[in-house]
């Protein structure tokens, strides 16, 4: 099984054999999207709304204290090469929003920006069926921000 089991080389997906997953296979995609979440349940996910027709980078975690060691186990400079070798136009940086995910978000943005690719955010805010009075205030905070 340890044999079979290797990551894509693209998005570092899950994959039997060697080469590409299904979804850096898949031609359909759209290849300006790359979509950067932490692990591979959080593509699964995303894949799961199909909304998201884009492309995938699975980063390997977050940053959790802003220590060198966890920044070194991220795959930062995978997904600058992957940046330099691409045609993406727009990074979506899809990680969870805690504390943790807001540190990566803020140091990938940092690291990205010379490659003058457009970096956005998903959107936060109120969950569906939510009742405001028992929403936190930087819910709300995001809600009204990120209103359409």
């Amino acid at each position: 099984m340890k044999n079979n089991i290797k990551f894509c080389a693209s998005c570092f997906k899950t994959v039997q054999g060697k080469g590409l997953c299904e979804i850096c296979q898949n031609q359909a995609r759209d290849k300006s999207l790359l979509c950067v979440v932490e692990k591979e349940q959080d593509l699964e996910a995303l894949e799961n709304t199909g909304k998201y027709l884009g492309l995938y980078f699975i980063l390997g975690g977050n940053v959790s204290k802003l220590r060198p060691k966890d920044i070194e186990e991220l795959r930062i400079n995978e997904l600058k090469d992957r940046l330099k070798n691409k045609n993406v136009e727009e990074v979506i940086l899809a990680l969870n929003p805690t504390t943790e995910g807001e540190s990566t978000c803020l140091y990938l943005e940092r690291e990205l920006k010379p490659f003058n690719q457009k970096v956005t955010r998903l959107g936060r805010g109120l969950p569906l069926g939510g009742e405001m009075e028992y929403a936190d205030e930087e819910t709300l905070s995001s809600a009204l921000e990120g209103r359409k």
